[in-house]
């Protein structure tokens, strides 16, 4: 059962945008209660479509015909501005500096079941069913190394690649950068070690090589970035479903 609470924080989708992204956070406050009231907040000016409390409750806050304010600033595959074309779900977890934990067997069956839902009603391709930090890498770690990627993928949500006994990327920064770029991350294809590389390869891990998240591009590293460009180019292939809305 989805209870209603409606934040006065949205806009108007414009005319013209497929809803085309799923883009998962952590809310980063100790209950739900603390996290319903920043969400509806109209001083805070943030939102989300949905919020899933710990032990599963799920609260509707924006309805999906409107446009949440839950990414921010962000990019992906070259283009900017994830909240007019996304379905923002916000799961209930102190996050790293509040003492980040484990998500809850029930929180994350509930994510399963209104996922599928909401993946049933817009064309969402797999590969862009994707973590906040994915998305914003400088600003944002949510929803992190202990979210479970993997389960949601096989569930069929979300992207994991079936394949990892690839070649790995070459180890130079430039290739490296390329490929995370053809992965869809927004990185300059520069050559440079800089705190932008490290970033993005930190939130790279936090989804797909999430035992160690370091920002540093080891062997076991490269060979998923390898692997998830794989994935990526097979659901590029793939028509999306179409559908409608919540």
């Amino acid at each position: 059962m989805i209870t209603d609470r409606q934040s006065p924080n949205f806009s108007a989708r414009p005319p013209g945008f497929d809803i085309d992204l799923l883009i998962l956070h952590y809310t980063g406050m100790e209950s739900c209660t603390a996290a319903i009231e920043r969400l509806c907040d109209p001083e805070a000016k943030v939102s989300a479509h949905y919020l899933i409390d710990e032990d599963g409750a799920v609260h509707c806050l924006v309805t999906e015909d409107k446009t949440a304010w839950h990414a921010g600033q962000s990019c992906w595959e070259g283009k900017i501005g994830m909240n007019q074309r996304s379905v923002g779900i916000e799961l209930v977890n102190p996050g790293h500096e509040n003492g980040y934990r484990d998500f809850p067997e029930a929180q994350l069956a509930a994510l399963e079941s209104l996922a599928l839902e909401i993946l049933g009603r817009h064309p969402i391709p797999k590969r862009m069913v994707l973590g906040h930090s994915d998305i914003a890498p400088m600003r944002k770690e949510d929803p992190g190394e202990l979210f479970p990627w993997q389960r949601l993928a096989e569930k069929g949500i979300g992207l994991w690649p079936r394949q990892v006994d690839v070649e790995p990327v070459a180890g130079t920064v430039r290739e490296v950068q390329s490929a995370l770029r053809a992965i869809g991350y927004c990185i300059p294809v520069d050559g440079q070690d800089s705190p932008v590389y490290r970033a993005i390869l930190k939130a790279f891990q936090r989804h797909w090589r999430p035992k160690k998240a370091d920002g540093s591009a080891d062997k076991e590293t490269r060979t998923m970035i390898a692997a998830v460009q794989v994935a990526v180019q097979a659901d590029l292939a793939a028509s999306p479903p179409k559908g409608d809305h919540c």
